[in-house]
This record gives C-alpha cells, sequence and structure tokens, in this order.
C-alpha cells in the first residue's frame, strides 16, 4: 500500500506518540488534489498540537494511508491501522470509500471522525464508533435544489455515473424539487458529449447537473454544452464540488466559471478560520478549499477529546455527544439526527458559490443554506 512519510511533526514533543490514522485520496482514480488538501489541514493541526506540547506531553503522529478512492483499500487500510494501535481514524473525502472505512472501523471498534464525505448512510446501522464533520447529501443538496428554483432553474437535467453517491444525490434533487414544480431527467455519462447535448435541447433542460467524475467525463461535457449555440442559456452546476480546486480552472479555464457548487464554509472566517486559513494558504501555495478546513478542524476535535478522555479506544467513541470544540468555521457539536446512524455535526456551514466569469480565480457567493 502506498505511503506516504508521516508528517507528524512528533520531533517536537518527548514521550511515545499517539497515533491517528489518516485515510486520504492521493493517487488516482482518487480526487488526489482535494486529498492534498485534506492532509495539509490535518498535518497542520497535528504540528500546531505538538508545538504546544501535545496530548499531556506525548506527541500526535498523522500514520497516512492512500485511499486512491477505492473502498477496499480503505477497509484495508482500516484493519492495518487498527494493528498498528492507531487512537482513532480520521480522513477520507469520497463517500463511498468512507462508507468502507466505517463499517471496517465499527466492525473493529476503531472510532472513526470522517472528515469530508457526505452520503447519509455512512454506515448501514446506526454506530457509536463514527462521528462526521461534513454535513450530510440530503441537507446540503436540498439547499443546492433551493438555489435552482431561487434562480428561476426548473427544468433540471443529470448526467450521471453508477454510484450510490450519485444516485443519492439524484434521489435528494428529485424529492426536493418535485412537490416545488421541479423535473428531473437523468441522462448516462456514457452518451457521447454531443449526443448529451442533442438530449438536454430535447428535454428543454434549464440546468444541467454534472453527478460524474472529474476530470473525465466532467471536462469534455462542460466544453460540449459551452459551444453549443443551442445551449448558450443552460446552467451547468457541479453540486459535488469539482470546481472548487485549482485543477478545475486550469483545464477549463473560462468554460469553467459560472458552473454553481457547493463548499462548506462561513460567509465570513472568524478569527481563528481566518488565521489557519492564512497558514494553509502557505502550505498549499494556494487559496485553501473547505476540504482543508475540515482537515484541521477533524484534528482539533480528536486533540480535544484525546486531552478530556485519554486514547482507550471505547473511550474515544463514547466522548462524540460530550463534544464541544471551536473549530475554524463555528462550534463544533455532535448528535444523533433522524435517518443518519453516525454522530453528526449539524450542521457546517453550506454555500453554493461559482468562479466569477468576469475574474475565474474569484469565488462569488450566490446562495446561503
Amino acid at each position: 500500500m502506498n505511503t506516504p512519510p508521516s508528517p507528524s511533526g512528533a520531533e517536537h514533543t518527548g514521550g511515545s506518540p499517539i497515533r491517528l490514522g489518516a485515510l486520504v485520496p492521493l493517487t488516482r482514480p482518487g480526487w488526489a488534489e482535494a486529498g492534498r488538501h485534506l492532509l495539509a489541514g490535518l498535518d497542520l493541526a497535528v504540528r500546531e498540537v505538538n508545538d504546544a506540547g501535545g496530548i499531556d506531553g506525548r506527541p500526535l503522529e498523522l500514520v497516512v494511508r492512500d485511499t486512491a478512492a477505492d473502498p477496499e483499500r480503505a477497509a484495508a487500510a482500516v484493519d492495518e491501522l487498527a494493528d498498528l494501535g492507531v487512537a482513532a481514524v480520521v480522513g477520507e473525502y469520497h463517500s463511498v470509500v468512507a462508507r468502507a472505512a466505517a463499517a471496517r472501523a465499527d466492525a473493529l471498534g476503531v472510532p472513526f471522525l470522517c472528515s469530508s464525505a457526505v452520503l447519509d448512510a455512512l454506515t448501514e446501522e446506526p454506530t457509536e464508533w463514527v462521528a462526521r464533520l461534513a454535513p450530510a447529501q440530503s441537507h446540503c443538496w436540498r439547499i443546492y435544489a433551493d438555489f435552482l428554483l431561487g434562480a428561476g432553474r426548473r427544468r433540471i437535467a443529470v448526467v450521471t455515473q453508477p454510484s450510490v453517491y450519485w444516485t443519492s444525490g439524484t434521489r435528494v434533487l428529485r424529492d426536493h424539487l418535485a412537490p416545488r414544480g421541479g423535473t428531473v431527467v437523468k441522462l448516462d455519462a456514457s452518451l457521447t458529449p454531443e449526443a448529451l447535448c442533442d438530449a438536454l435541447v430535447d428535454h428543454g433542460a434549464t440546468a444541467l447537473l454534472l453527478l460524474v467524475g472529474h476530470p473525465e467525463p466532467a471536462v469534455p461535457i462542460v466544453r460540449a454544452v459551452r459551444s453549443d449555440r443551442r445551449l448558450a442559456e443552460i446552467l451547468i452546476g457541479a453540486p459535488a464540488g469539482q470546481p472548487e480546486f485549482a485543477e478545475w480552472a486550469a483545464a477549463l479555464g473560462q468554460d469553467g466559471a459560472g458552473v454553481p457548487f457547493l463548499r462548506y464554509l462561513p460567509e465570513r472566517l472568524g478569527p481563528l478560520g481566518e488565521r489557519v486559513g492564512k497558514e494553509l494558504r502557505e502550505r498549499l501555495g494556494e487559496a485553501p478549499s473547505f476540504v482543508a478546513f475540515e482537515g484541521w478542524d477533524t484534528v482539533a476535535v480528536l486533540a480535544a477529546v484525546l486531552r478530556s478522555h485519554g486514547t482507550d479506544r471505547a473511550a474515544v467513541a463514547a466522548s462524540w455527544p460530550r463534544v464541544a470544540v471551536e473549530g475554524t468555521r463555528g462550534p463544533i457539536r455532535f448528535s444523533r439526527t433522524p435517518g443518519i446512524g453516525v454522530w453528526q455535526w449539524v450542521w457546517a456551514p453550506a454555500q453554493v458559490v461559482d468562479r466569477d466569469p468576469a475574474e475565474p480565480d474569484r469565488l462569488r457567493l450566490l446562495h446561503a443554506g
């Protein structure tokens, strides 16, 4: 299993390290850019904890495993990390991968704090071992649906690939839009871009949502739609957040602007968020995405838990309902939410934003949840 060096910062403290297993997509077909931002946030927070003396004098150490968006690989990594004695497992961006990791963590009795995956059904049955920082898909995608309605877009086409994540997202959109006069038609991503454009015209779609992977097939689809004069008025959207990252802008340039997506940041960061954001920008060499903030908040929560409840795995898991931590995006507390089987932060702030067509490097706030 491809394992980067553990960026632990452990050299700043003494005593035996407290290990945290970190699941991160760092290679294809995983969304490696999201993984890089997630790891930057995790690593920064670990180094700050260690610079401040660690946990009762013991350093935190990240033991990083690359999931490469592979659920089986993630499950095997949880097994390995459990054998290595980690106090908890953190991270992961891809929902399907996080679901596999959560199931294995639950089976093994290893606490798992999921940083960034939104699929409602992160576990099949309720569990005490798993908590999550990211909002649930049913919550944040309804916010996106409200944005579409507010923008006057009611005839929605989704181009989608086979995945429980995309299927769940389509259902959320359809269930929310239908009672409000909206319609959702599903188009298969196996269509050629030209055939997809023809289908959009035939259906009279006013918006096309990309429920597909990036860069393929998202990039050629966007290029085809942008170049089709018949579709000059259609809105292209990407609720899963593909345009958040610089890779999108680099691949599509002007064609990638004006594509609304979800991001999990407040309209204005407070002092903690501003400070962490500045540090993350220096590390990444670019503006940090919400995923980087999710990484920092993850370690902040675990550090507080370890200080208060120790490193015993059962004690860590039992602490989820007592968490009260100031995160970069607001106060973090976990609760039980109907329909969600894990301890959930209700809710991280959510926005719909896009890249400004007049200045594609600038993000515009279009709607706040």
